[in-house]
């Protein structure tokens, strides 16, 4: 009868080396069929994972290779820390110890992570628990753990495993952590510099050795990440500035005994400065090289700048691609003078050739329609591919605002030279809006907010609301419906329906209110890919709830006109909107006019007002902001100015530093306690300047809405009896000041100095706004 035993378990290199020469023959075994195959040691386990790890079944005839193949196999589950074959006759008996059973893992002395986050870096490596556990998986884990404290520069961290065994094979870890102190950057020398001091080099840098807002920032904690993009940085603002062969000959980080403070040293060579001598074209340019020449960026007598040399081939690449040559070839070459410092260019193009898009693909759309996506193309199916529409397109259903990102990908047609298919990629995000909540400004107080949005009803790309908002002096609940394609060419229609009710600020007295209900239709016409002139008729009710302390020309028009006005307002407007980002712009241009007229009813006037933004970008962290707003408004038919259309100024918003609403002419309170008081009732003019420096705030990451900036504002209102309006009048201020489109709305922070007032002004130098006001 055979019985044999193979195995390996525990033997050291050279007893594995005597096993191996003496106990071969032994193990051998002559080949013989299999009657049964029996499975020993297992506890939790299932027989048919083992069964199934086999290369053998019952009436299979057995040799020694499919034994060996067997081990290897069970061995690679890694379940088992001991697998052995026993053949006793015709029947194999599979011999297995489990692995122990990872059961709980749980962690002391951490303060930095959240133990969610520390499990969650070590179900990467594989140790959670339910999973077999070994000696080696608990030293990778250590090791994760140590590496997840030094990307936090805390390179003093220690970690000590105490493993338990428990119940049933199983066993619990716990990591023991001394997390020590921080390290932090004590110290960063850039040596081999020579055209601009140290001190300007550092300051590009994102890393630092601290400073007041160290501990919000963590500038002064090292990153290898951060370090490589401040390399990067510090490599492009030479080479933008005429230092062509300019290298990074090594970087060195160094980190005391006690593991508390780091030194970073960057070892550069500047090489010589060089200039422009010559730009020169060759290759084919579509009898159009005058129109290329004029995208040349890189001017003659001008330092070496490599952001030109690559928006050169850029503007190069695109504008063969609106000619339909996808796949053109760009590529300068220089010739460098180095006894001239002197730099040449030839920039070489191949157009290749012309190509047609065959077919247009939308993919990621779960939700959204086909046709929402392809009624914002511009490039056309069995059209020459124009770069410039597919770019247009791209950025329209971005606008859309539907999807988080949307790509485009160009990719050729095999077999057929002259054809691509266009495959736009889209990731969906949640349109639908149930919004419960409140907000609080110093201006209106506590605003409560309740309200149900849909901006993509059912995937038609349509928009549905329900808002019902409340606040201490303005309330309304609207009704909203826009249809951005009522007609097939791309007319706009929105429905509202709203009722509101407006009450005076507190600091000016009174309880009268001014209830509003009404409703408006409105079409917008896109005249170009910019501009949309719209379209609208409305019905509207205003009446007078004098209450107590009603401004005298309240009192008079009431009187005159009695305290309910039925007006029929047409508007007409205008709108180009050129700015990068909607959300948070950094460049373009922002225009739009908006006119309503009183043609109906009780009321006969007109009101207009003009608005213009101006971004421009200094570079990719600074941005010029101006804006002006013009107001105008008129009696028509020999009757007044409805007081109720009017304009007021002061505030965020307006002239920041004057209390919100508080500009521009009074009316004395009619009768009560406050009789004869004055009380702000705006105008029929406005006009609000104000220019910002914006920057990002300092540590923002990602977050593109978190900004800060200084700004200067200029402004008042007037009334009808201010025939003529001066500067003489203009209040302004100069302050600094924080928005941040936050999850529970925008949020805006703005602490201002008057520097031109009058008496009587109100004064409020800080001003804020949390959550959204209606």
């Amino acid at each position: 009868m055979k019985k044999n035993s193979i195995g390996l378990r525990g033997l050291s290199l050279s007893a594995l080396a005597m096993a191996m020469l003496s106990a071969l023959p032994a193990w051998a075994v002559d080949p013989f069929i299999l009657r049964d195959i029996r499975v020993e040691g297992l506890q939790r386990v299932e027989p048919g994972t083992v069964f199934a790890s086999l290369p053998f079944r019952i009436g299979d005839r057995y040799n020694d290779d499919q034994g060996s193949t067997a081990i290897r196999s069970l061995f690679g589950l890694g379940l088992f820390s001991d697998v052995r074959l026993q053949i006793n006759g015709d029947v194999l008996v599979v011999i297995v110890e489990e692995r122990p059973t990872v059961a709980d893992i749980g962690f002391t002395g951490i303060k930095e992570f959240d133990e969610e986050v520390l499990k969650k870096a070590l179900r990467d490596i594989g140790l959670t628990e339910g999973r077999p556990f070994d000696k080696a998986l608990a030293d990778r884990a250590e090791q994760e753990l140590k590496r997840q404290y030094i990307n936090r520069s805390m390179y003093a961290a220690q970690v000590v495993t105490t493993v338990t065994p428990g119940e049933r094979n199983r066993v619990n870890l716990n990591f023991s952590v001394v997390e020590g102190d921080m390290a932090k950057i004590s110290e960063i020398r850039i040596v081999g510099n020579q055209a601009f001091s140290e001190s300007t080099l550092r300051n590009l840098f994102d890393l630092d050795t601290g400073g007041w807002l160290s501990w919000y920032t963590k500038s002064d904690r090292y990153s290898r990440a951060k370090l490589n993009a401040d390399i990067e940085t510090l490599r492009s603002y030479y080479l933008t500035r005429g230092y062509l062969e300019f290298r990074i000959d090594s970087t060195q980080v160094a980190i005391s005994p006690e593991k508390e403070d780091m030194s970073i040293t960057i070892n550069i060579t500047e090489g010589d400065r060089y200039v422009v001598k010559s730009v020169a074209l060759e290759g084919q340019y579509l009898g159009r090289e005058e129109e290329f020449k004029s995208l040349v960026t890189l001017r003659a007598g001008q330092a070496y700048n490599a952001e030109d040399e690559t928006s050169t081939v850029k503007a190069f690449t695109d504008y063969f691609g609106a000619f339909g040559y996808a796949f053109a070839q760009v590529e300068p070459t220089r010739e460098v003078d180095r006894a001239s410092k002197q730099v040449s260019f030839v920039i070489r193009s191949q157009p290749a050739r012309r190509v047609y898009v065959r077919r247009i693909n939308v993919e990621g759309n779960n939700r959204t329609r086909d046709e929402v996506i392809r009624r914002e193309f511009r490039q056309l199916e069995s059209a020459w591919y124009d770069s410039d529409r597919i770019r247009l397109s791209r950025d329209r259903v971005d606008r859309l605002g539907f999807f988080t990102a949307v790509e485009v990908d160009t990719q050729p047609v095999p077999g057929t030279p002259d054809q691509v298919d266009m495959t736009i990629t889209v990731a969906e995000k949640p349109t639908g809006n149930l919004t419960l909540g409140a907000g609080y400004s110093q201006a209106e107080k506590l605003s409560l907010i309740a309200g149900i949005r849909q901006e993509n009803v059912f995937g038609s790309g349509n928009y549905l609301g329900i808002d019902v908002n409340t606040s201490d002096y303005n309330r309304q609940v609207v009704v909203s419906t826009i249809d951005p394609y009522f007609t097939a060419d791309g007319i706009s229609r929105a429905i509202d329906v709203y009722y509101r009710t407006t009450q005076p600020y507190s600091q000016q007295g009174g309880d009268y209110r001014l209830i509003t209900p009404g409703m408006s239709i409105k079409f917008g016409v896109p005249f170009s890919e910019q501009d949309t002139v719209f379209f609208g008729i409305g019905i509207e009710q205003t009446r007078i709830d004098a209450g107590t302390g009603l401004p005298q020309a309240y009192a008079d028009y009431s009187s005159t006109f009695g305290e309910t006005s039925r007006s029929v307002p047409l508007t007409i407007g205008w709108s180009r909107d050129g700015r990068d980002s909607a959300l948070v712009p950094t460049q373009g241009r922002l225009q739009r006019i908006n006119s309503e007229f009183g043609v109906a009813g009780d009321t006969r006037y007109v009101k207009a007002n003009y608005q213009v933004q101006q971004y421009v970008p200094l570079n990719k962290q600074y941005t010029l902001a101006f804006n002006a707003e013009l107001g105008y408004g008129k009696g028509l038919g020999g009757r007044p100015y409805p007081l109720f259309k009017n304009f007021y100024g002061g505030g965020l918003g307006s002239v920041r530093g004057f209390d919100q609403g508080t500009l521009g002419p009074t009316s004395p309170i009619q009768s009560g306690v406050s009789a004869g008081e004055l009380v702000n009732i705006g105008g029929s003019r406005s006009v609000a300047l104000s220019a910002e420096f914006i920057t990002p705030f300092p540590g923002a990451g990602n977050d593109r809405t978190l900004r800060m900036f200084g700004f200067v504002d200029v402004g008042n209102v007037y009334g009808d009896n201010d025939n003529r309006p001066n500067a003489r009048d203009l209040r302004a201020s100069v302050g600094i000041g924080l928005s941040w489109i936050s999850p529970v709305g925008p949020l805006r922070f703005a602490l201002a100095n008057p520097i031109r007032k009058f008496p009587g002004d109100r004064i409020q130098k800080f001003q804020f706004q949390i959550g959204t006001s209606f």
